[in-house]
């Protein structure tokens, strides 16, 4: 019953991957400029670039370029960097742990905060500590991710010192409590914020309330009754968040000088190194169409009546 579905959505994914495959090339073709002149510099030796282009294959038109990525990526090959002459896949896979590690962390901060927050606002509606909880939800949503983590640093590390400023320390954890709070806060606000509306809107129900009527205790009804309903569309925006976190939260990486897939990718716009820039949007689509996959799943988990559908 459930890998029919799962099945659809992947066969799903070749036509999207290749949309954004496609798209994302002819972009950064045309925005990124030579490649060829950025290894060398605006001085580097006409005919030097000449022969990059040649054995890059700079120098034929797009759709030729493209149907030779193409034709590469069928086999499993992603390219090769043509600043740091590796292969595409080892610079990602090289990459990715430190942004899986950030990302989990984040949201592990974001839905256990946003969790409680909504709660609680949601069990005193119009109450100060509503009104207090909802404030401090939307200062995390709007206030500006690099701010928020040069501010981070400038208390915990800079005047207190319980923290390393930047780095990744080898893993260490201390290095990874800064990142994961400032990348968490974004989401906690929007988990938060959605728990509540949704929490109220399910305590109104007929259900709900023969449960009280019942003479169940207020946390039983809450936690047994309404919290598990009310978690489908918070499950929504944890799931797409993650895949956010995932996609490296370029910003964060940068202020904490975190070495993983946004921070890459910021430098591989830079450099024009262009099979970095593909194989990195291409792992982000994916990334984010298992998001909604995995999203999808766990609603057959919470409500049972989707599976019926």
């Amino acid at each position: 019953m459930i890998a029919q579905p799962i099945a659809r959505r992947l066969v799903a994914l070749i036509p999207v991957l290749f949309g954004i495959s496609l798209l994302v090339f002819v972009l950064n073709a045309l925005a990124l400029g030579d490649p060829a002149r950025a290894m060398l510099g605006q001085r580097g030796d006409p005919e030097l670039i000449a022969q990059i282009r040649q054995e890059y294959a700079l120098d034929r038109p797009l759709w030729v370029q493209y149907a030779t990525w193409m034709g590469r990526l069928l086999r499993g090959n992603l390219g090769r960097s043509y600043h740091q002459q590796r292969p595409v896949s080892e610079v990602i896979a090289e990459r990715f742990p430190a942004t899986f590690k950030l990302a989990v962390a984040a949201t592990l901060i974001a839905v256990t905060a946003g969790l409680l927050m909504g709660i609680a606002a949601a069990l005193r509606p119009g109450s100060a500590l509503d009104h207090l909880l909802m404030g401090a939800a939307v200062i995390g949503i709007s206030t500006p991710v690099f701010w928020l983590g040069l501010m981070l640093s400038l208390f915990f590390a800079v005047w207190l010192g319980w923290l390393p400023v930047s780095g990744y320390g080898d893993g260490a954890f201390a290095n990874l409590v800064l990142p994961a709070l400032t990348l968490g806060a974004l989401h906690t606000g929007t988990i938060a914020r959605m728990t509540r509306s949704s929490l109220l809107e399910v305590v109104r129900q007929d259900y709900v309330q023969a449960a009280r009527a019942k003479g169940l205790g207020e946390a039983t009804v809450i936690g047994k009754h309404a919290l598990k309903n009310a978690l489908i569309p918070v499950v929504t925006v944890v799931g797409i968040g993650l895949a956010d976190l995932l996609v490296g939260a370029p910003l964060t990486e940068t202020v904490f000088a975190w070495p993983g897939l946004g921070r890459m990718l910021v430098a591989a716009v830079g450099q024009r190194d262009l099979p970095v820039v593909m194989g990195a949007v291409l792992v982000f689509a994916v990334i984010y169409v298992l998001g909604s996959l995995l999203v999808d799943l766990a609603y057959l988990v919470i409500d049972p009546r989707t599976r019926r559908d």
